[in-house]
């Protein structure tokens, strides 16, 4: 899920590490439950008031979250915790030390299972070769290992985000399907049976 909140003058503005102060607004990480909350008025129920809703919500979150994982991905670098390249990123996975690999959108599909071959573990593709490259100070990259901790967590977690908010964005509902843009009483985010949009004290 993904927090946002109102800040002063009543503009709403995301909160990706759920950590600003005020009243919490919990949203599904699905592009359609964005598209249709911000259209709808959810964001306006949910807060008991008006509320400013930016037209580029949904795209303004992907690109948030894109440079996030980036630099998840950098301190993870820096850490000494990801490597990037086929060879070196195929060292790690072939030994064992690798806990998530990251690909590049956009690389090649037989290079990539070739890459892949034996590994059974998770794989994301949140960013393009280019950016991921940038990372790392090269041009261009197309594979990375990241070792076991909570960086891979995280580089992780976000990724899932972001690929929700990118697949929802094209995806309609089901026939007699509706969005649930009710406002709720608080629950945690992750609980059992939550709304698509949800009301949070904090």
């Amino acid at each position: 899920m993904i927090r946002f909140v109102v800040a002063p003058g009543g503009v709403l503005v995301h909160d990706l590490a759920a950590r600003l102060p005020g009243r919490g607004i919990w949203l599904s990480a699905r592009g359609d439950v964005v598209e249709t909350a911000r259209t709808r008025g959810a964001f306006a129920k949910a807060a008991r008031g008006p509320v400013t809703v930016p037209s580029d919500l949904l795209s303004g979150l992907q690109t948030a979250l894109a440079r996030r994982i980036g630099e998840h991905i950098g301190l993870a670098r820096r850490a000494g915790q990801a490597v990037a390249g086929f060879s070196k990123a195929r060292e790690w996975v072939a030994k064992g030390h690798a806990a998530l690999v990251v690909q590049a959108a956009d690389g090649s599909a037989d290079e990539c299972a070739r890459f892949l071959a034996g590994w059974t573990g998770p794989v994301v593709t949140p960013l393009d070769g280019a950016t991921l490259g940038a990372v790392f100070g090269r041009d261009h990259a197309v594979h990375v290992a990241v070792s076991v901790g909570r960086l891979a967590e995280r580089i992780a977690a976000e990724s899932g985000r972001l690929a929700g908010l990118r697949q929802g964005a094209g995806e309609q509902h089901a026939p007699g399907r509706r969005t649930n843009e009710r406002a709720s009483r608080t629950r945690p985010p992750g609980a059992a049976g939550r709304n698509d949009i949800a009301d949070a004290g904090g």
